[in-house]
């Protein structure tokens, strides 16, 4: 099941208190980066981002999901009801993850 605007719309608007937010959809999903970095997504009206040790630290229940078959597991954010929270867990992801590679 493919995500729905609405919800991609609320997400986004949650997530509005940090600057340089972009979407992009993918195959009936979509990509959420953050400085130009992946953060995550939104997969079947589920926010996902990477699994990284600092995630951990600020949410208050770790919950692990599958985006999609034979994908890496991520995280869970179940906190979408407070843009304060999402800022800090963003903004704390954000050192943990890499750099776009380079295009030729």
């Amino acid at each position: 099941m493919a995500s729905t605007k609405e919800y991609v719309d609320y997400i986004l608007q949650q997530l509005s208190l940090l600057e340089d937010i972009k979407c992009r959809p993918m195959m009936g999903e979509y990509l959420i980066y953050y400085r130009l970095k992946v953060i995550g997504g939104i997969y079947d009206n589920r926010f996902l981002i990477k699994d990284v040790p600092s995630a951990e630290d600020i949410l208050p229940k770790v919950i692990y999901e599958i985006p999609y078959p034979k994908a890496k597991k991520m995280i869970l954010v179940n906190i979408v009801e407070d843009p304060y929270l999402l800022k800090k867990l963003i903004e704390s992801i954000y050192d943990e993850l890499p750099m776009p590679k380079k295009k030729n």
